[in-house]
């Protein structure tokens, strides 16, 4: 079978983060430039969310999932090493789809893809989030930082939790990962799109663009910065590092203090803390 264009999403953790914190992310992204060198699969958008990630490749059907199951793989087994946990993503289901070349349908998958964290409210546009390939495309302010090829090896390893080799070119963001600008096929994506106003014009109109636009217009928080805030008011106002050792009165207040101080919903409360989301609406109701 030969290559095709394909669409892959994990299931959205309704009740778990993929990503604790920016170190997690920097470790996530790292992972993706070791299976950019590893995996016979082309990258040409991806994005890494707090509870769910998606990528276009172009590959094999067959390589396209080997790499997606990969990269829960590994990513599973540093989230197990730092909290102890237990295994995060086994369960964690993936949907595959093909993505059509004609009727501008990979214009449209891309743009999905990219247009997730303005969805999310974390940012007004793709190129001000990070944790993807938001900055790739039609900029010309390229990346900087330091090649791997003027670092150890010994650094390296350190800084994407494995062993292999990559490529001397590729470069080390000042944020401490390697840039997606380093392996993703971002002439490919400039060529289906042709000029930056016609991708601004795919972004807009985005059906993730379409839904950010029915959201209320309401203070947005990253995940991430709410589980910051849990971990402090859990400290300061029980004496207690985890909600869970809390009893349903105390976990009532923290999460009533997380919904006022950070307008968070049951949702995202869910995500943050681990607690279900039936269990969430009833300690919201509770006296």
């Amino acid at each position: 079978m030969g290559k095709k264009y394909w669409l892959l999403t994990t299931e959205h953790l309704k009740d778990r983060l993929w990503f604790k914190d920016e170190d997690d992310f920097k470790v996530g992204m790292n992972y993706v430039a070791v299976l950019s060198a590893t995996r016979p699969a082309r990258i040409l958008s991806f994005v890494l969310m707090s509870n769910h990630v998606h990528f276009i490749l172009e590959s094999t059907q067959e390589d396209a999932k080997n790499f997606i199951n990969e990269f829960k793989t590994i990513y599973s087994k540093y989230f197990r090493r730092k909290y102890l946990s237990k295994e995060l993503l086994r369960e964690n289901k993936i949907d595959i789809k093909e993505v059509s070349t004609f009727d501008e349908g990979l214009e449209r998958a891309i743009a999905y893809v990219q247009m997730n964290s303005v969805a999310a409210n974390i940012c007004l546009h793709p190129s001000g989030y990070p944790w993807g390939t938001g900055d790739c495309y039609f900029n010309n302010s390229p990346a900087t930082g330091t090649f791997v090829g003027d670092l150890t090896g010994r650094a390296v390893s350190r800084m994407i939790h494995s062993k292999i080799s990559l490529p001397s070119n590729y470069l080390v963001s000042e944020k401490g990962y390697i840039h997606p600008s380093s392996y993703v096929s971002i002439d490919l994506v400039e060529l289906v799109f042709k000029t930056p106003k016609r991708m601004a014009f795919f972004l807009n109109n985005s059906s993730k663009a379409k839904r950010n636009e029915d959201l209320p217009s309401i203070p947005s928080f990253r995940d991430q910065t709410i589980a910051l805030g849990l971990s402090e008011l859990c400290l300061s106002i029980y004496g207690k590092k985890f909600i869970t050792e809390l009893n349903p009165e105390q976990t009532s207040e923290i999460l009533k203090q997380l919904r006022y101080r950070f307008s968070a919903d049951p949702n995202q409360l869910a995500r943050v803390t681990g607690i279900s989301y039936e269990n969430i609406s009833k300690l919201l109701d509770r006296c």
